[in-house]
């Protein structure tokens, strides 16, 4: 199979959907990789080490589309990029669609069969493809909202820490997940008071159990959200439903009750956000100011650590890589079922359900 990797044009993305030794992986099973040059660039990851690595470096991504059977990226393709997709195109990436009802319609109309990372799920119920980058949004959401906390930076000026004599910083995490509980390492690290809000309770006992005495954990509901959400210097979003919207549970409301020049980093705004003032940033103009709150909606958080974040990603994604370019799309996705439910668009049709019932489109399950 003929794969490319295109050069990532998202504002301030660094990141590349293959490090050189995924692309290593791939030529040592007879396959073809097409990069884009200075497609690593980001990463430290020169054209000639790609080269060296058995890749064809290409001039230009309209080339690396028009030639890929298969195209490997990291972030959904946007506005630029709608014409070089292709019919039967196999488009592996992060996508997002129910909070993209625009690059639902393009990819539809061009007949694009697309994988997305984020639903790729196992019986479990984890999401494999998602967990590298969401330890790495959480993470840096405390980073980033000790940041914004500084008055320098137009915050309430609060050191999360504290020092002797003065209260710690308060820390509210909105879910428990994978990028609540790596948003909550960073935050026990720099001292502050960490408070997380969660409906599944054996993952409260599993947070409390982990975490003893270094957080407060409550069981998530409008009263408990209100509560913690007014108290805190620093909320950060994590709610993910996989597929889906995200939703809507700190309202404009109880936004207004935070004291001003406090902090929202909402980490599920890929997903629409699960704060009702937030709205999507950029790395080049990551803020703004809402209710006299400070929100931080950066939609590719990730991409500010672009090496550390691709070679997590591709530790990742190269299994399923191998899978659809050994075996082919219609083959691969009746071989594993973590894959099948990657399948969010097919034949025209969208082809995960939650993504439909967002977005109010038809549904039709890929056929294996």
């Amino acid at each position: 199979m003929i794969i490319g990797v295109p050069k990532e044009i998202k504002n301030n993305e660094s990141r590349v959907g293959l490090t050189p030794g995924g692309v290593v992986a791939l030529v040592a099973r007879g396959h073809k990789l097409l990069v884009e040059t200075k497609a690593g660039q980001g990463i430290g990851a020169s054209d000639e080490v790609y080269a060296k690595a058995g890749a064809t470096i290409i001039d230009s991504a309209k080339e690396v589309w028009e030639k890929a059977d298969m195209v490997i990226k990291v972030k959904e393709p946007i506005q630029p990029e709608y014409a070089l997709m292709k019919p039967n195109l196999i488009l592996y990436t992060y996508l997002h669609l129910a909070a993209e009802p625009e690059l639902t319609k393009q990819l539809m109309e061009r007949k694009v069969k697309a994988v997305a990372y984020e639903t790729i799920q196992l019986d479990d119920g984890t999401l494999p493809l998602l967990t590298p980058m969401s330890e790495v949004a959480g993470r840096m959401a405390t980073q980033v909202g000790a940041r914004y906390l500084q008055k320098s930076e137009g915050g309430k000026g609060i050191l999360l820490a504290g020092v002797p004599g003065v209260r710690r910083g308060k820390v509210t995490i909105i879910g428990g997940g994978v990028s609540g509980t790596s948003a909550a390492v960073i935050a026990i690290g720099m001292g502050a008071q960490v408070t997380i809000l969660d409906i599944n309770m054996h993952r409260l006992t599993y947070l409390d159990d982990i975490f003893k005495n270094s957080i407060n954990t409550l069981y998530s509901n409008p009263l408990n959200i209100e509560k913690a959400v007014k108290e805190a210097d620093l909320v950060v979003g994590t709610v993910l439903l996989p597929g889906a919207k995200a939703p809507k549970l700190v309202t404009r409301e109880m936004v207004k009750q935070m004291e001003p020049n406090s902090v929202i980093v909402d980490v599920s705004i890929d997903q629409g956000g699960c704060i009702e003032t937030i709205r999507p940033t950029s790395h080049s103009d990551p803020i703004f100011r809402e209710e006299g709150v400070i929100h931080y909606g950066v939609t590719n958080m990730p991409g500010a650590v672009a090496q550390t974040s691709t070679y997590a990603l591709t530790n990742r994604t190269l299994k399923y890589a191998q899978l659809l370019a050994d075996n082919g799309f219609e083959k691969a996705i009746g071989m594993d079922k973590a894959l099948y439910k990657g399948v969010n668009v097919l034949n025209g049709k969208v082809a995960y359900k939650q993504v439909a019932d967002d977005l109010g489109l038809p549904f039709e399950a890929a056929k294996i």
